[in-house]
């Protein structure tokens, strides 16, 4: 069985956004069951030169949404990163959720060796469809989840490794 180029982004993205957004909900109830503050969580960094919580689900939303429209061939939408509370950044990962729900297999799959390019300040990577979902797309998404994860569960959530991977297992 072969792993087409859609099967191996757009699923994933969606999976680990839908896990993002529990992750938010667990965060959100350990904070009213113990007295804190959502704030706690939201303004939450591992080290001052890293981004907060709130940064960190931006950036994955825009990593999902951005490598998505990318391996597609189109353009995707704009969510400008005003979010501060609980309910706007789970209504943010939701717009990105319903956004990859519209990408189909047939615009991604057969986009292996399409030419894809980032361009930063002072510099373009360039890639194949298949190289920026395997060395850019996909590891920095995870980054930036796992570094959520990490700081919603450095408050005391009650998050584990299950929670994390949360149905990755084969259906």
């Amino acid at each position: 069985m072969s792993l087409s180029l859609y099967d191996a982004s757009i699923p994933v993205f969606l999976h680990f956004l839908r896990n993002l957004s529990t992750f938010l909900d667990k965060s959100e109830a350990h904070a009213a069951a113990n007295g804190m503050g959502l704030s706690t969580f939201t303004d939450a960094r591992l080290i001052e030169d890293m981004h907060p919580l709130t940064r960190q689900i931006q950036i994955a939303s825009d990593g999902a949404k951005g490598g998505g429209a990318r391996l597609a061939g189109i353009e995707a939408p704009s969510f400008p990163d005003v979010e501060t509370t609980f309910p706007e950044l789970k209504e943010r990962l939701a717009k990105t959720i319903a956004f990859l729900e519209t990408i189909k297999p047939e615009q991604v799959n057969g986009r292996e060796d399409a030419v894809i390019e980032l361009k930063f300040p002072g510099q373009t990577l360039t890639f194949t469809g298949q190289t920026f979902l395997l060395q850019f797309a996909l590891p920095n998404f995870m980054f930036h989840v796992v570094t959520a994860y990490a700081l919603m569960r450095s408050k005391g959530a009650p998050l584990g490794k299950m929670d994390f991977l949360s149905g990755a297992t084969p259906r």
